[in-house]
């Protein structure tokens, strides 16, 4: 090795002879510019820091007020405001939920959408109270006051309450007379056994008619009307176990609604129902059989009204004409309620073969087992019906 490589290793001599170890990196000058490099380095980065801030909250300034916009038109549906204008009908049918019913007024423009309305139908607790029905709106309409409009109570609709007894061809003018309609269409559709859903048993309408309280909303046909009324004797029929009881009595069902519509026909008062019930069933079980000479199915057989058929009347050849053929008649003469059917079914205890209405103004009805008696009984009605 040497003397230069020596010096380099070892450092240099002192004057005293002693070596001096060299310091090894980068020169005091070199480490001063080291350290202001550095320091205009962090200059730099802390002004892009602030620089880049910068941008970022401008970009979500703007970005939020979009955002706002976009979440703003999520949260908060369509809607117009105000009560809105025009007119528009429209029916909630059986059965619609809340979201249907929305979507119909959305296309008729009642509402501008349909989240506006469900919010509107919430926020009111009736959500899952919206009554089918046919109901009178306005266009274009808040959606809280389209709320308020499908309130039960502003429902179009006619009531009408046909009451026990009526025959068909009263049921059918009077339905006429409420709805408008013309009462052809109404016997047309009465006509129409099957569309209008009459039981099997049935053979016309007469006697199904179900007296009740309808409410017939516009759009309703003289059939759907028809239907209704059938559908409601259905109901009576199922409750009253009209099949089963009739089977029990050795009738059928039309039997037992032919002697109920008689039942009808001939009370004055619901408490008699099941005493003449039983003076029809008497009639019919007697060995021989006796007609059952009622005066009501005599009338309904030649086109009449009232309580007492005349002597010509008695000798008509209809076959509702109880005076000349045993049995029951074919069909029911009027259009018997609960009560009726009840009482025809269940008919009451005793050995009564007679009957008659000594007083129709108080609608008092004398029962009899004999001839003499029920003779007393006539005798009784002839005054009664003398003095006015």
């Amino acid at each position: 090795m040497n003397d230069l490589d020596m010096d380099a290793l070892l450092g240099s001599e002192d004057d005293d002879g002693s070596y001096r170890r060299r310091a090894s990196g980068p020169s005091r000058s070199a480490r001063s510019r080291s350290r202001r490099r550095r320091r205009r380095n962090r200059r730099k980065g802390f002004a892009a820091s602030v620089f880049a801030i910068v941008i970022v909250l401008g970009i979500l300034g703007g970005g939020g007020y979009y955002g706002y916009r976009w979440l703003n038109d999520v949260l908060v549906p369509d809607d117009y405001t105000g009560r809105g204008s025009g007119e528009v009908t429209i029916e909630i049918k059986e059965g619609q939920s809340a979201t249907e019913i929305a979507q119909t007024l959305v296309e008729e423009d009642v509402v501008k959408s349909a989240r506006a309305f469900t919010d509107a139908a919430s926020a009111a607790g009736k959500i899952g109270s919206l009554q089918p029905g046919v109901y009178k709106l306005r266009k274009q309409m808040a959606a809280e006051y389209a709320v308020e409009a499908l309130d039960p109570k502003h429902r179009l609709r006619t009531t009408i309450t046909i009451p026990e007894g009526l025959r068909l061809s009263q049921v059918l003018e009077r339905l006429a007379t409420a709805t408008g309609r013309p009462v052809e269409e109404f016997e047309r559709a009465a006509k129409r056994r099957k569309d209008i859903g009459l039981p099997s048993y049935a053979k016309a309408l007469e006697g199904y008619a179900f007296p009740a309280t309808y409410e017939i909303p516009p759009n309703k046909t003289p059939k759907d009307i028809l239907t209704d009324m059938v559908g409601r004797f259905e109901v009576a029929a199922e409750k009253a176990d009209l099949v089963e009881g009739a089977k029990e009595r050795g009738l059928t069902p039309n039997q037992v609604i032919t002697l109920a519509s008689i039942v009808q026909a001939e009370s004055g008062k619901k408490s008699d129902m099941a005493k003449i019930a039983r003076v029809l069933y008497n009639r019919l079980n007697r060995t021989p059989p006796m007609m059952l000479q009622m005066d009501s199915a005599v009338l309904y057989g030649v086109g009449k009204f009232g309580l007492h058929a005349s002597a010509a009347d008695r000798a008509s050849d209809s076959p509702y004409n109880t005076y000349r053929r045993l049995g029951l008649p074919p069909g029911p003469i009027c259009n018997p309620g609960d009560d009726a059917i009840e009482a025809a079914l269940n008919p009451a205890k005793g050995n009564w073969l007679f009957f008659v209405t000594t007083d129709p103004k108080n609608k008092i009805t004398k029962f009899a087992e004999t001839q003499a008696e029920h003779d007393r009984n006539v005798a009784e009605y002839n005054r009664n019906r003398a003095g006015g």
